[in-house]
């Protein structure tokens, strides 16, 4: 029998990669968590809308759909235990004239889903919880809500590091390779110290490189790697008091939920993300997409200010369909996808990516029999 250093190796110091360590460290496991940046979570996990999702949208059965519904239930339990700030403020889907048969497949995908107390609201009652918005009719969601996606890493972390784990900053994974005891794998560590580690078991959740990441472990079947594609989506603040206190949503776009109203923990409402589908990353934002934006706004809003939007930040999800493609369910690729013993690979872990991690990571640990 080999010599550990750690159980496991996780690659990824997001929020799903954090959360894969935190739901092995629990079951007792010694975890190493690889991080190339000098701080956690500062790819997908930093650039997003930080809300909890209730799982409205996802096909009954999907990993989405599951893992989004068990996940919000375990997060709030979370957080609430961890101090991590939240706020389960509700989201008001919207529809305008014409929309409404769209927000009733929602509501009865919600309810097939098994999501909790969604209501169906006619446009007046709609607009009467939240005056100034547009709606001919209107889906409530109390379930909901928005939180500190950082604070909540940090506790992650620190569940990790409690339970004798490691997450390390600054070290990119360069590449792994099965042991040849068939148990296991070296996995090989760069930065300014670069190094080798022996571990059990092996997670790649880096977000925007998992295919990288895939294709730098020796025996993994490249054709079996999903195509690489970004999908990147702008932020504009509001300058000016927040209109309404809960999300408002309209129906989704092709790709993406859409662009969406929120109240964020600091009493500021951002707009977006939009989506587009990019060649690099890159995360600047253009001014003139503001005209977009005040046109998209409008149709639940129609009091927006002129000039009121500021541009704020972009992100960019992990896409694995092209443009006009069907999305795709989560890609939790264990052993049998794969054929490497002790490996689970992910890939397009975007939204509602964050809402489901912890539910992600006990999926990990279940397909790793840890």
């Amino acid at each position: 029998m080999a010599d550990f250093d750690f159980d496991a190796c996780v690659v990824g110091g997001g929020a799903v990669g954090l959360a894969c360590g935190h739901a092995l460290a629990k079951r007792g496991h010694s975890v190493v968590v690889l991080e190339k940046e000098r701080a956690i979570g500062q790819g997908v996990s930093s650039r997003n809308s930080e809300v909890i999702h209730a799982g409205l949208y996802y096909p009954t059965g999907s990993l989405k759909a599951r893992l989004c519904v068990a996940g919000r239930r375990m997060l709030y339990a979370f957080l609430e235990a961890h101090g991590v700030a939240f706020r389960k403020c509700g989201k008001l889907v919207v529809a305008q004239a014409g929309e409404e048969p769209r927000l009733a497949a929602i509501a009865a995908q919600a309810r097939a889903n098994g999501v909790e107390r969604i209501e169906d609201l006619t446009g007046s009652r709609a607009m009467a919880l939240e005056p100034g918005l547009r709606a001919a009719a209107a889906l409530l969601s109390p379930e909901s809500g928005v939180f500190d996606s950082h604070g909540y890493m940090i506790a992650l972390r620190g569940e990790i590091e409690a339970a004798g784990g490691a997450v390390v900053e600054a070290t990119p994974f360069d590449g792994a390779a099965p042991l040849a005891a068939g148990e296991g794998f070296c996995v090989r560590a760069g930065g300014r110290a670069p190094t080798t580690v022996r571990v059990r078991r092996l997670v790649a959740a880096p977000g925007l490189a998992a295919q990288a990441v895939a294709e730098a472990i020796e025996g993994f079947p490249r054709e079996t790697i999903p195509p690489r594609f970004l999908g990147k989506g702008v932020y504009f603040r509001l300058q000016g008091k927040a209109p309404f206190e809960r999300l408002i949503y309209p129906p989704p776009i092709p790709g993406a939920l859409g662009t969406h109203y929120r109240k964020d923990l600091g009493g500021q409402a951002v707009f977006g993300p939009d989506l587009a589908f990019v060649d690099s990353e890159d995360y600047g934002v253009d001014p003139d997409l503001a005209a977009s934006f005040y046109a998209y706004v409008r149709r639940f809003w129609p009091a927006l200010p002129e000039g009121a939007l500021a541009p704020d930040y972009a992100g960019l999800r992990p896409k694995i369909h092209g443009s006009g493609e069907p999305q795709p369910d989560f890609r939790l690729d264990g052993p049998q996808a794969h054929g490497l013993g002790g490996l689970v690979a992910l890939f397009g872990i975007e939204s509602p990516g964050l809402t489901a991690s912890l539910a992600i990571g006990e999926e990990v640990a279940r397909l790793l029999g840890a």
